[in-house]
């Protein structure tokens, strides 16, 4: 009942905007107006999710589609590949066609820590894909269970250095994992790692107190820390948020190098032609863009965050390094 109580609250949760609609606008208007992607007109696009039903990229997944349909001319059919750590979907949007008949919606760890977490990752991040549009990011977030004698980040790190903590993770390998052990790392605190099947049994634990903190997705636990279930000590914003507060930022906290932000986009199979990938973007961004769109990512702890190709492929490329190095600090694999 919790892990549908979490997936059902997360949209509920209305966050301050960070990135107005007309900055996605803005990046739309920036493609070419008339592109005619590959296949017949009214060919299904398949829009891959590496993730399972209910979660934040989903809930993206099927809002894209939804609206981007219409001006595509055809539909966008999502289809649920989940499973370790996002490699199934995403390998096989990038062992699909380069027609213009596949996307997927990859994110931070499918398309940059993973590429330093596996030593025979069955795909390159970047090399075997075609960036379409960045679109939205979501903070990460410190929660520890309600009753925890742990008031703010100074007073964890003290428990750490003196006494063994334990952490919960949604997954090992997971960027839960990466950024929890890299303030592990870097504050010397003697932590045990935790991982779990996903984001709700790691939050009901870290709410029962079976571990003492878990470094989560906010609109994965905003819910429990609305009523009080869980305190949360940082929030790796750039601001405080409007309906949260008395939640630090990680800069007021003192950790700023967990301001680490979950990162959305499309990508293509390496090779899929620039006219398609033109349309598929122009479409997917002028969605994004769509007051409705915006309202209902906002209430779903999503900031839009719109990019165009080839920022997108440079920003990918700063990302894959800077996660390559938190993997170097924290020795975190896929493996656990």
């Amino acid at each position: 009942m919790l892990r549908r109580h979490l997936l059902a609250a997360a949209p509920l949760l209305a966050l301050p905007a960070i990135a107005a609609p007309a900055r996605a606008q803005g990046a739309a208007q920036g493609l070419a107006q008339k592109p005619t992607p590959s296949g017949s007109s009214g060919d299904p696009l398949r829009l891959i999710v590496p993730a399972p039903p209910g979660g934040p990229t989903d809930i993206l997944a099927r809002l894209l589609a939804e609206k981007a349909a219409p001006a595509l001319g055809r539909p966008v059919v999502v289809e649920n590949r989940a499973g370790a750590g996002g490699i199934i979907g995403t390998e096989a949007a990038a062992r699909a066609a380069p027609d213009g008949s596949t996307i997927v919606l990859g994110h931070n760890q499918t398309h940059a820590s993973n590429q330093a977490m596996m030593a025979r990752l069955p795909y390159h991040v970047v090399d075997s894909f075609t960036p379409v549009a960045k679109l939205a990011t979501v903070h990460h977030a410190l929660v520890v269970p309600a009753s925890s004698p742990s008031r703010d980040m100074t007073g964890l790190i003290a428990r750490g250095r003196q006494g063994k903590l334990s952490y919960a993770s949604s997954q090992a390998g997971s960027a839960s994992h990466v950024i929890a052990e890299t303030l592990a790392r870097r504050e010397k605190l003697d932590a045990t790692h935790i991982p779990y099947r996903g984001a709700a049994p790691a939050a009901t634990d870290t709410m029962a107190g079976i571990v003492d903190f878990y470094v989560a997705t906010f609109p994965s636990v905003a819910p429990l820390v609305r009523e009080g279930k869980l305190r949360a000590l940082e929030i790796g914003a750039p601001s405080r948020l409007n309906d949260f507060p008395d939640v630090p930022t990680a800069a007021e906290a003192g950790v700023p190098y967990l301001a680490v932000d979950a990162w959305f986009g499309l990508f293509a199979p390496a090779g899929t032609p620039p006219a398609a990938v033109e349309a598929i973007g122009k479409a997917m961004l002028d969605a994004l863009a769509e007051p409705s769109s915006e309202e209902r990512l906002l209430a779903a702890g999503f900031t839009t965050d719109p990019l165009l190709p080839q920022p997108f492929a440079a920003f990918q490329r700063e990302e894959v390094a800077r996660w390559a190095e938190m993997v170097r600090l924290t020795g975190v694999t896929m493996e656990g």
